[in-house]
C-alpha cells in the first residue's frame, strides 16, 4: 500500500454538458431538495477551508489556547485536510458546477 489518498471522482463538466445537451433532466421539487444540499454542503467545505487558512496563519497553533467553542471546529477541519488533502478545495471547485447543472436540469 502506498499510502496514496485515492482520488475522488467529481464529474461536474460532465453533468454541465449533459444539462446543456438535455440529457440531464431532474424534477423540479427533487433538483431544489438536492440543490440545497449540495448548498449547505459547499457552505461547510467553505467555512472549514477558512478555519484551516486561519489556523495556518496562527504563530503557535496550540489547540488549548483557542476558545473552548471554536476548539471543535478547528480539530474537525484540520484533521479533515490531513485524511483528504486538497479535496476540500476540489469540492469548492465542483460543487458549484453540480448546482448550475440542476438548475438547468430543473423541469
Amino acid at each position: 500500500m502506498s499510502g496514496d489518498i485515492p482520488h475522488l471522482p467529481f464529474a461536474g463538466e460532465l453533468f454541465l454538458r449533459l444539462a446543456a445537451e438535455g440529457r440531464l433532466v431532474v424534477d423540479a421539487r427533487q433538483a431544489d431538495e438536492i440543490i440545497a444540499r449540495l448548498e449547505s454542503t459547499l457552505a461547510q467545505i467553505r467555512s472549514r477551508m477558512r478555519i484551516i487558512r486561519i489556523w495556518q496563519q496562527q504563530p503557535m497553533q496550540r489547540v488549548d489556547e483557542l476558545p473552548e467553542e471554536l476548539a471543535p471546529d478547528v480539530i474537525d477541519a484540520v484533521f479533515l485536510d490531513q485524511l483528504a488533502p486538497g479535496q476540500l478545495e476540489l469540492a469548492a471547485v465542483e460543487l458549484p458546477k453540480y448546482i448550475r447543472a440542476l438548475h438547468e436540469a430543473r423541469h
